[in-house]
């Protein structure tokens, strides 16, 4: 009998696949008369050229093993670092072939990690979790740091292995397959399965559908293998322009931060970070500044349905620069269920050293620290169902962030199609405007 795999291994299965297929690819077609061995000049973009060295890599023939932590994060419900971590792969490639492909569930492998370790705040003040597990690991917006505790928290459980990278992908990968092998049917079960609907339509599967359709809780992601089938299926038997656009699909997932990467060869881990693939906090970035980071601590799967936007207003005219930056959370689902209730979330706001709180708006009992070269005001902010609320922040700046103004907005992973408006009042007293969707660092520079 073939052994039935989780959704959660499958997601594993297909995020892997796919990042080794799109780097496999680009190094076949760049490897033609002998390409990489001079990657570092060729006038084809960052992304590619690492792509290129990391195809390289899994591809070697050198006879070494590599073993990968694959962390995956449900950004249905947010976390700093993409979402909140289920479970975890183990990978091994040697020689371009993976060797060893095998997934935990977290809730037994965290039972091994002794307790002991404070939750960061608010975890036990919301969840009433008093100690720090794998699962929470990714509390940082900075994924290096999530990296580097994950395996700490790894080995503390009696993990055996040593890594040589780690990976975190979001469930949006899931739906990036759909994208390009198109809606699929499973025998045996009603509807049909699409990009748009998938996530949500194997939420309820697994949670509510099998009970009506008779079948036994045992059995109930058995659709997850049989959908895995399919999918396979289609993409080992996509055209090579199909390929070519599942491994765009895949570089914007990598430019959205929905797959981060981190490795332990120096080389590698550079050029990941030079793509903006490896989810860093810019702690060089010395001019203004704004990251907003969401934790999502108790309400279920609810940021499916959360919409966010923001806006922010910088006067220069001032002698002292002041900043207001709006939030606002749409909350878009009417009702309580399985998966959603009101939204509560521990929202911090990154922002250039030196700036310093003046007032709010729905940003009650802030809290003040420093981290990763920045200064962050944080708060608990909730939104009940089928509300919007919107959070503002009055601060000022050091006044030399006038001096050649130029702003950079970090996303959050996980967060994707974000609005933000910014309105500079410049030194003259002009004032000028912009707009973009953040689904990508942001560089204003005037």
């Amino acid at each position: 009998m073939a052994k039935k795999h989780s959704l959660k291994f499958w997601i594993i299965f297909w995020t892997v696949s796919v990042v080794f297929l799109a780097g496999f690819y680009l190094f076949l077609e760049m490897n033609k008369g002998g390409l990489m061995q001079a990657v570092d000049h060729l006038p084809i973009g960052q992304e590619n050229k690492t792509l290129a060295l990391l195809a390289d890599y899994f591809y070697r023939k050198d006879n070494e093993e590599k073993t990968f932590l694959i962390l995956f994060q449900n950004n249905m419900e947010i976390r700093p670092g993409g979402g909140f971590i289920g479970a975890f792969g183990i990978v091994k490639v040697k020689n371009g072939e993976i060797t060893l492909l095998q997934t935990h569930d977290l809730s037994n492998f965290d039972a091994r990690i002794p307790n002991g370790i404070d939750t960061p705040y608010p975890m036990k003040e919301t969840l009433r979790v008093s100690d720090w597990k794998l699962r929470d690991s990714n509390y940082s917006p900075d994924f290096a740091v999530n990296a580097e505790k994950a395996e700490e928290f790894y080995h503390m459980g009696k993990g055996e292995e040593q890594f040589d990278g780690i990976v975190g992908i979001t469930t949006n990968v899931l739906t990036s397959f759909l994208k390009v092998v198109g809606p699929i049917e499973i025998e045996g079960y009603p509807g049909t399965y699409a990009d748009e609907n998938a996530v949500l339509a194997l939420e309820y599967q697994v949670e509510k559908a099998f009970d009506e359709q008779g079948i036994p809780r045992g059995e109930r992601k058995s659709i997850m293998n049989k959908m895995a089938m399919v999918i396979v299926e289609k993409v080992f038997a996509l055209p090579d322009a199909k390929k070519l656009e599942l491994y765009s699909i895949i570089k914007e997932d990598l430019d959205r931060k929905d797959i981060q990467l981190y490795f332990k060869d120096p080389k590698l881990n550079e050029a990941a970070a030079k793509a903006n693939w490896a989810g860093l906090v810019d702690k060089d970035w010395k001019k203004d500044y704004i990251m907003t980071v969401d934790a999502n601590l108790g309400a279920y799967k609810s940021d499916y349905h959360v919409k966010r936007s923001m806006d922010y207003t910088i006067d220069l005219w001032k002698d002292v620069p002041t900043a207001t930056l709006r939030i606002t959370y749409n909350h878009t689902a009417t009702q309580r269920d399985y998966m959603t209730k009101d939204y509560l979330t521990y929202l911090r706001v990154y922002l250039p050293e030196g700036a310093w709180f003046v007032g709010g708006k729905n940003f009650n009992n802030p809290r003040f620290g420093d981290e990763l070269g920045k200064k962050y005001f944080g708060s608990i902010v909730t939104v009940p169902l089928g509300q919007s609320k919107e959070v503002e922040i009055n601060y000022t700046l050091p006044a030399g962030i006038a001096e050649d103004y130029a702003l950079k907005i970090q996303k959050q992973a996980g967060i994707n199609d974000e609005p933000v408006a910014v309105h500079v009042i410049q030194k003259d007293g002009e004032k000028k405007d912009y707009a973009t969707v953040l689904n990508s660092d942001f560089i204003l520079e005037k």
